[in-house]
């Protein structure tokens, strides 16, 4: 999926092609998930986005208007927060209880302000009787974020008073919501949402790139592993007496990791995210975002994981697995 995070005076249409351009760039599902941003000479920001996943899902684009009413439904149905929306949204969406019941997984509102939801392992709080009446589950953070809130700034500042529970999710096997929550808006800026050890901690994003676990601090610790990457070609090297020269250029991504992790994917989309080259041209942008993002691309058996091991689907419940095999439905016919 690939977003241009645009100020509200941009208009709908704009907006609107931007998100239906993503869902047909969209893969299946959460298994394995890589956001990346890259940004133009013009300090404009552009989100890209994979979904690699074992199970199809009946996704849906939907726009959203603003001023709807929506209030949050918890585990047993019980109503959660109300709140009214202030912007509009475009998002695709999943439907949960009901084909009307639409879940944003990953979206952007008229303010630039975008939202993608990844599979983690999530272990968060259920809340206490007298919490519930005011509490979000996460299903809906998406909604709540992008109708609400135009910067992550605000968004964090919300969610230090907002009670978010995980909820099960009957669609992806019951499990409690196995989901963090990466969002970024127009000036570049990003935070990472997660629910572990039964608490909501939210991170600022310095790199503007997440895949899935082990948890944000846990990659970004990994990346001093690659200190040494660069993306310039060491076009020789000498062993004792001979002289070493490469055959062709690109020597400069030797180092790179190249399994299809979600650790590996984390630092290759660093990689891509630091040295794509900034372009002038939004649509030149675009492009060069859509051949990023085909570096992540993981076509149908080219990995498959049938075991059930808890460490099968990146971490999440093996319940919600179905063939093994992860892989994106649509990949991008962008390439010139």
């Amino acid at each position: 999926m690939f977003e241009k995070m645009r100020s509200s005076a941009a208009p709908l249409p704009i907006l609107l092609a931007a998100a239906l351009a993503g869902a047909l760039l969209w893969g299946t599902a959460a298994d394995a998930c890589t956001t990346l941003t890259i940004t133009d000479t013009n300090g404009g920001v552009y989100l890209g986005r994979t979904m690699e996943f074992a199970l199809d899902l009946p996704w849906q684009v939907t726009y959203f208007p603003a001023g709807r009413e929506y209030t949050s439904k918890l585990a047993d149905g019980t109503p959660g927060l109300a709140y009214r929306t202030k912007y509009r949204m475009m998002a695709v969406t999943m439907p949960l209880a009901s084909r009307t019941d639409l879940k944003v997984v990953d979206g952007l509102n008229a303010e630039g302000l975008t939202f993608s939801a990844l599979a983690f392992p999530a272990v968060g709080p259920e809340g206490d009787a007298e919490g519930l009446r005011k509490a979000l589950a996460a299903v809906d953070l998406g909604a709540w974020a992008l109708g609400q809130f135009a910067t992550v700034a605000e968004v964090k500042t919300a969610l230090e008073s907002q009670p978010v529970i995980l909820t099960p999710l009957s669609t992806l096997g019951n499990a409690r919501t196995p989901l963090h929550y990466v969002l970024h808006d127009r000036t570049g800026a990003g935070i990472v949402i997660e629910y572990a050890d039964a608490k909501q901690t939210i991170y600022d994003n310095p790199v503007n790139v997440m895949t899935n676990g082990p948890r944000f601090p846990w990659h970004l610790t990994n990346l001093g592993n690659y200190s040494f990457l660069t993306n310039v070609d060491n076009s020789q090297g000498t062993f004792g007496h001979f002289k070493a020269i490469p055959a062709d250029s690109g020597i400069a991504t030797a180092g790179l990791p190249a399994a299809n992790t979600s650790v590996a994917r984390f630092v290759r989309a660093a990689y891509y995210s630091q040295f794509a080259e900034r372009v002038a041209d939004p649509d030149a942008a675009v492009r060069t975002l859509a051949h990023v993002m085909n570096n992540f691309d993981r076509p149908v058996a080219i990995t498959i994981d049938a075991s059930t091991s808890p460490l099968a689907n990146e971490g999440v419940a093996g319940a919600m697995r179905t063939t093994g095999k992860d892989a994106p439905v649509f990949t991008s016919d962008l390439n010139p």
